[in-house]
């Protein structure tokens, strides 16, 4: 079961540490299962390695081996950085000590987490070797719950499992809703869904989904249908639906359709409060009208996809921008888990949903941009702002742009 739940909803936990502390050992004795290739040889684990795991009562999470910090020469330089971007995206971070304790290694990697204000713990494996009794005082620079393990005898491992669920960001403890407080039990929900050359064959996509699956656990009736069909669909349902949930993209369209009484707003604004801070997103926007000629606009994907001719982000959010302002301006696409290191040459951020990012990612990718000056705004925001929609999308949350 833990293998199917999405990945922008699973809590991310990486283990770092330096060469042979027992990485890979302790994600075996954590998950019950073989996942990491284990040796006495430092090194072994090259990349970073993915485990999903079922870990009650937080449900689905990641557990991530990684590379030594420790790791030597050009290659293992690499190795390093992409620990760091593992990092960077984790929830919770467990550094795990070898039989040396804290070193300057572990005091960097624990100086980094918490500028990234990321919730951590220390393990200090390989318990089984000394005897630790009640175990030695972590060194006062630790500030951090701090845990002896065994990885070889089990002995703290489950500790350390009830430290990483208490380490667990709020989110993941309590439910978050995309939509169930603006519907109560009862009500009608029209989705409006458009099919063409970008829609996946033969499904829905995931905020799709998620939105009509929410829908169904508060007891409400959901309907879907293509933009051309909505006006039937008004009329024959004998009652005015509660909300109208449409893609961004026919955004414009939709609102000619449906009255001005109705509340409406779209999958992407849904998903900019869900994942990420809907009134940053929203403020972002207005760096829209402050664009010049020859401003950069990042496009900012978290997944890559297959180009199709009328591709939202790389070709009508461009153009619609373009028109809306009537600058010349440039456009770069950035696309995967990580943000350029040159983020400040940009004017303006423009994110997608980030269905395949946690919430904790996508608010630190947020936290990034305003740490370094850049706005950011995400795809549906942006959009109904360009097509002047931004007040009516954002009334059902009782917000003003």
């Amino acid at each position: 079961m833990s293998d199917k739940a999405p990945r922008g909803v699973r809590l991310v936990i990486a283990l770092a540490g330096r060469r042979n502390a027992g990485k890979s050992s302790l994600i075996n004795a954590l998950t019950g299962q073989e996942t990491a290739i284990v040796s006495a040889t430092p090194g072994t684990t090259t990349d970073p390695v993915a485990k999903h795991y079922e870990l009650l009562p937080l449900g689905p999470v990641t557990f991530y081996d990684t590379a030594g910090l420790d790791d030597e020469g050009e290659l293992g330089a690499l190795r390093v950085k992409a620990t760091r971007k593992v990092l960077y995206r984790c929830d919770v971070a467990v550094v795990v000590l070898g039989e040396e304790g804290l070193t300057a290694y572990e005091r960097d990697l624990l100086a980094a987490i918490r500028e990234m204000d990321i919730p951590h713990i220390v393990a200090w494996n390989k318990a089984d070797l000394r005897d630790a009794g009640d175990g030695p005082q972590p060194p006062k620079d630790v500030r951090a719950p701090f845990a002896h393990v065994s990885a070889m005898d089990g002995t703290g491992v489950d500790r350390l499992k009830s430290m990483i669920i208490d380490a667990a960001p709020p989110e993941y403890r309590q439910e978050r809703l995309i939509l169930g407080d603006l519907i109560d039990e009862g009500d009608w929900v029209l989705c409006v869904v458009p099919i063409d050359l970008a829609a996946p064959k033969g499904r829905l996509i995931l905020p799709q989904v998620q939105v009509l699956r929410e829908i169904l656990d508060c007891d409400a009736v959901g309907t879907v249908v293509k933009e051309r069909e909505i006006r039937a669909a008004l009329d024959g349902f004998g009652r005015k639906p509660a909300l109208v949930v449409t893609d961004s993209q026919v955004v414009m369209s939709v609102a000619g359709d449906v009255p001005d009484d109705i509340p409406m707003t779209t999958f992407s604004t849904l998903f900019a409060r869900y994942k990420g801070d809907l009134g940053r997103l929203v403020g972002g926007a207005s760096a829209i009208d402050a664009l010049k000629d020859g401003d950069t606009v990042l496009i900012g994907e978290a997944c890559s996809h297959h180009d199709v001719a009328d591709d939202i982000g790389r070709v009508k959010i461009p153009r619609w921008m373009t028109q809306y302002t009537g600058r010349d301006l440039n456009f770069e696409v950035y696309a995967g888990h990580d943000f350029p290191e040159d983020l400040e040459k940009y004017a303006l951020v423009v994110h997608c949903g980030a269905c395949m990012l946690n919430r904790t990612e996508m608010l630190r990718r947020i936290a990034e941009c305003s740490r370094r000056g850049v706005p950011v705004t995400n795809y549906g925001v942006a959009i109904s702002k360009l097509q002047g929609l931004l007040p009516r999308v954002l009334r059902p949350f009782g917000l003003m742009p």
